[in-house]
C-alpha cells in the first residue's frame, strides 16, 4: 500500500508539472481530504479539464485526470477562492499526457497493483458511445451516496508535494532513457509549423477543385473571407478583386489585359520582327479596325500574284471568350465584318487549313502553365492537359460548311450544346480527353512523342517571354518597389493546335482558363444537372494542387522540421510514435503523388535567353518611369533616358528627340482603348527603341541591332550608376566596354536566325 501511495502521489506531483501556474492556482495548505461537490450539469470538452461553476456561489473545481492509464488517478484541490481554471493549449495537455503515460508506466515497472492506486470506494468508469469526430469518452467516477442533486465525490488522501525518492528516481530514469527533452523540443518545433491559411472567398468556378486540394494538402480553408492575413488568397478573376497587402495571390495584375486577342498579337508581333523563324508558330494577325485596309491591301496583292488561292480567315472578338462571336469569313469584304468593326474590336487570323486529326475530328489542346515569379522569371508546364474535340466530323472549309461551328471550332462551350458531344468517364474516348491519352495513341503509330513535347515546351517560354515585359510594367504600377503587397502567381491555359505535320500552333492564352470539374446535363428543355467529370478532376485537382505545393510558404520550414526528424529518430524509430501517437509523418506531403508540374525555365535558360531583348528593354523604360505607380513614360523621362545612355549626337539633336518622341506617342495614343493618362506606352518606346538602334548600329539584322544599343544603354548606365555609389563612398566595380559585351553577346546568340521566313502575307 505504501508504494501505491508513492505512485499515486507520482501521477499528481508529475501532472503538476506540466500545468502554468498561469492557469492553477493554489491557495493555503494542502488539505489531507476533501470531499468536493461537483455540478451535474458539467461536462468535459474533451480537454480534461471539468469546468466548476461560476460566480462567488461556487465551492470549488474538478480537474478530471486520464482514465486510460494504469496509474492515472483523479486530482481534486480543496475549496479555495484563489482557485481558477483555464483550458490548456494542446501542447501542454499533451505534454502532461505523456508524463502520465510515463508515471504510469514506472508503477508498472515498480510492480504495484493499478487498482490498489485509485479510491477503493469507486467504481471504475464504463465506456461511453463515441462523440462525434472523437474518441470513447470515459464516464465519471460516481459516489454511491447522493444527495440534494449534488455528487459526492471522496479523494484519496493528500500526498505531500515531492514525489518519494524511489519512485521519483525511476521516473528520472525513465525520462532520460526515452529522450523526453529531444521529444519536447521536437513536439515544440512542429507544433511552430502551423497549417497553411487559404482565403477561398473569390474563388468562384474553381472552388470545387481548390476545397478537394485543400483537403489533401491538410492545410486549412477560409471559404467566407478572414479578418486577419491569409498566407494564400486565391481569385477566380482577376487581381483587383479586392485590397491586399500581404501574403500571396493567384493572379498577376495586367494579365487579364495582357492576353487578350489584340495585346497578345501585339506582344507577338515584335517579336516576330526580331525573330520571325523563332516566332513562327502563331498565325499571321490583323488588327481590327485600325489595320482592315492593310488587311485588304494584302490579301488582294497575294490574290493578284496567285489566283488560285483561296484563304480562310478567322474573327475573334477582342474581349471574347468560350467561342463567343468567333466566326470564318473567305472574303476581306465579308458584309459581318465590315458590320461590326467599329462596334467591337478584334483581331482576324488566317485560319489553319490542316489539323491533325483523331477519329476523323478536329481537337485543340489545352496546357495549363504556371507562371510562379516574374523576377526571376520562373516557367511550370503541367505534364498533362486536356484534348477538346469537335463533334462533327472535319472537311476543309468551304461555303457550305463555313458556319458549321461544331466542326471548326474547338471551344468546348460551343460544342457541349451538340448533340453529338459525348460524356465519358474515360480519359481516351469521348469529345474531352486528356492529352496524355492522345500521345499514346500517336506513339502507338511510330510518332515522336518526345519532339512533340520539346516544340510545345519551346512554345509556351517564348510565349511567356514575350508577355513578360509588358507585365512587368503592370506589376510595378500595382505593387510598386518599397510598398506593401503580396507576391503573384497565375496558372494560365495555352490553347494549342497540332498541325498534320506535327507542328504546334498558339491559338490563344487564357487568363482564367476554366477550373470546373463538373459537367452540365440537361434532363428536359431548359433544366440541368451538374455531373461530376472525372476527366477534369483528374487534371485540374492536379494543377491546383501541386501549385499550392510549390507556392506553400511555409515549404522551408517543413523541409527544415523533416530533416530535423530524420536526424533525431533515425535510430529509435519507434519514439516518434510514441511521443506522437503515431500519426506524425517525417515527410508532410509522403501521401501525396508527385508534383506534375514540370520546370522549364530557368531549366531551359541558356537555349532562350537570347530572345529576352524586349524585356531587357522593359528594363530601361522602368528606370525612367521616375513616379512610382505610373505606366506611361513622359517627355522628360524619354530626354533624361537620351541624355544618360549617350544617344545623343550632331545627328540626333535633343530638339530631334524630342520630335520623335511626339511622333510615336501621338500615333498609339489614337489607336490605344486606354486614354485614361497620356504618354509613351511600353510599345510605343519600343518602337522609338527600334529606330534608335537602326540609325546607330547599321548593316546588322535588326535583333543585333538591337542587342548592341541595349548594351550600351547598360553600360552608360552602369558607370553613372558606380559615379553615384562612388559619391556615396562606396567602392566601383571594374566594367568591360559595350564592344568587348557585344562579341560576348554575338557568340551565344549565335542560333538566333537571321533570314526572314517566305510568307504569302509579309506584313509590312
Amino acid at each position: 500500500m505504501a508504494t501505491a501511495a508513492s505512485v499515486t502521489g507520482l501521477v499528481t506531483w508529475a501532472r503538476s508539472l506540466v500545468r502554468s501556474p498561469g492557469r492553477l492556482s493554489l491557495a493555503g495548505p494542502r488539505p489531507e481530504a476533501a470531499t468536493i461537490p461537483v455540478n451535474r450539469s458539467l461536462r468535459d470538452h474533451g480537454n480534461g479539464l471539468g469546468r466548476g461553476a461560476r460566480g462567488g456561489g461556487g465551492s470549488g473545481s474538478l480537474v478530471a485526470g486520464r482514465h486510460g492509464g494504469a496509474a492515472a488517478a483523479a486530482v481534486a484541490v480543496a475549496p479555495a477562492p484563489a482557485l481558477s481554471v483555464m483550458r490548456r493549449s494542446s501542447s501542454e495537455e499533451s505534454e502532461a499526457r505523456w508524463m502520465a503515460d510515463a508515471a504510469a508506466e514506472t508503477g508498472e515497472q515498480l510492480g504495484v497493483d493499478a487498482g490498489a492506486a485509485g479510491d477503493p470506494e469507486l467504481p471504475e468508469p464504463e465506456e461511453q458511445p463515441k462523440a462525434v469526430g472523437g474518441t470513447p469518452t470515459p464516464a465519471r467516477r460516481r459516489a454511491p451516496e447522493e444527495g440534494d442533486g449534488r455528487v459526492v465525490r471522496r479523494l484519496p488522501p493528500a500526498l505531500p508535494l515531492a514525489p518519494p525518492r524511489p519512485a521519483a528516481r525511476a521516473l528520472s530514469q525513465l525520462v532520460k532513457s526515452r529522450g523526453w527533452n529531444r521529444g519536447r523540443a521536437y513536439r515544440r518545433n512542429s507544433g511552430s509549423v502551423r497549417p497553411v491559411t487559404v482565403d477561398s472567398s473569390k474563388a468562384r468556378t474553381s472552388l470545387d477543385a481548390l476545397k478537394i486540394s485543400l483537403r489533401q494538402l491538410r492545410w486549412k480553408e477560409f471559404p467566407f473571407g478572414r479578418r486577419l492575413p491569409c498566407d494564400i488568397y486565391w481569385h477566380g478573376v482577376s487581381f483587383h478583386d479586392n485590397d491586399i497587402l500581404s501574403g500571396q495571390v493567384n493572379k498577376f495584375p495586367g494579365m487579364t489585359e495582357m492576353v487578350r486577342k489584340i495585346t497578345l498579337s501585339k506582344a507577338l508581333r515584335i517579336m516576330q520582327s526580331l525573330f520571325p523563324e523563332e516566332y513562327n508558330f502563331y498565325p499571321r494577325s490583323w488588327i481590327l479596325p485600325e489595320e482592315f485596309q492593310l488587311f485588304v491591301a494584302q490579301v488582294q496583292t497575294v490574290k493578284d500574284g496567285d489566283p488560285s488561292w483561296r484563304p480562310t480567315f478567322i474573327v475573334k472578338p477582342d474581349s471574347g471568350c468560350q467561342g463567343d462571336g468567333i466566326y470564318l469569313i473567305r472574303d476581306p469584304c465579308d458584309g459581318r465584318l465590315t458590320g461590326t468593326l467599329h462596334n467591337r474590336p478584334a483581331v482576324v487570323q488566317e485560319y489553319i487549313r490542316k489539323p491533325l486529326l483523331i477519329d476523323k475530328l478536329k481537337f485543340d489542346i489545352r496546357l495549363y502553365v504556371l507562371l510562379k515569379s516574374l523576377d526571376p522569371l520562373e516557367i511550370y508546364i503541367a505534364k498533362d492537359g486536356l484534348s477538346r474535340f469537335c463533334t462533327e466530323p472535319y472537311q476543309e472549309p468551304n461555303l457550305q460548311n463555313l458556319h458549321h461551328v461544331f466542326m471548326h471550332l474547338t471551344n468546348y462551350s460551343l460544342n457541349i450544346h451538340s448533340g453529338k458531344f459525348v460524356h465519358s468517364d474515360s480519359a481516351s474516348t469521348g469529345s474531352k480527353r486528356t492529352f496524355s491519352s492522345i500521345l499514346c495513341r500517336l506513339s502507338s503509330k511510330g510518332v515522336d512523342i518526345k519532339k512533340v513535347w520539346s516544340d510545345i515546351i519551346s512554345l509556351v517560354i517564348k510565349t511567356v517571354i514575350a508577355l513578360t515585359p509588358e507585365l512587368k510594367v503592370f506589376y510595378q504600377s500595382d505593387i510598386p518597389t518599397g510598398r506593401p503587397g503580396p507576391t503573384c502567381f497565375q496558372i494560365l491555359g495555352f490553347d494549342i493546335l497540332l498541325m498534320k505535320n506535327l507542328k504546334p500552333m498558339l491559338l490563344e492564352v487564357n487568363a482564367n482558363p476554366s477550373m470546373r470539374i463538373e459537367h452540365e446535363y440537361e434532363l428536359s428543355p431548359g433544366v440541368f444537372e451538374n455531373i461530376p467529370s472525372l476527366v477534369d478532376e483528374e487534371v485540374k485537382v492536379a494543377v491546383i494542387r501541386d501549385t499550392l505545393r510549390l507556392m506553400d510558404p511555409l515549404k522551408k520550414k517543413k523541409e527544415i522540421q523533416s530533416q530535423q526528424t530524420e536526424k533525431s529518430f533515425t535510430s529509435k524509430e519507434d519514439l516518434n510514435c510514441e511521443l506522437t501517437g503515431g500519426d506524425s509523418e517525417p515527410n508532410p506531403e509522403a501521401h501525396l503523388p508527385s508534383i506534375c508540374l514540370k520546370q522549364v525555365f530557368p531549366k531551359y535558360a541558356k537555349q532562350f535567353n537570347y530572345l529576352r531583348l524586349v524585356d531587357r528593354m522593359a528594363n530601361l523604360f522602368i528606370r525612367f518611369l521616375g513616379i512610382k505607380g505610373t505606366m506611361k513614360l513622359g517627355p522628360t523621362g524619354f530626354r533624361t533616358f537620351i541624355r544618360n545612355c549617350k544617344l545623343s549626337s550632331s545627328s540626333l539633336s535633343m530638339a530631334a528627340v524630342d520630335i520623335l518622341y511626339i511622333d510615336i506617342t501621338r500615333r498609339w495614343n489614337s489607336v490605344a482603348l486606354d486614354q485614361r493618362d497620356t504618354g509613351m506606352c511600353l510599345q510605343a518606346f519600343v518602337e522609338a527603341f527600334f529606330f534608335l538602334a537602326q540609325r546607330k548600329f547599321k548593316l546588322q539584322p535588326l535583333h543585333e541591332q538591337v542587342a548592341s544599343l541595349i548594351d550600351l544603354c547598360e553600360y552608360h548606365l552602369s558607370l553613372l550608376d558606380e559615379k553615384r555609389l562612388l559619391c556615396r563612398g562606396g567602392r566601383p566595380h571594374q566594367r568591360n566596354p559595350p564592344q568587348m559585351n557585344r562579341t560576348a553577346h554575338s557568340a551565344a546568340g549565335s542560333s538566333a536566325p537571321r533570314v526572314i521566313g517566305a510568307s504569302k502575307l509579309s506584313h509590312s
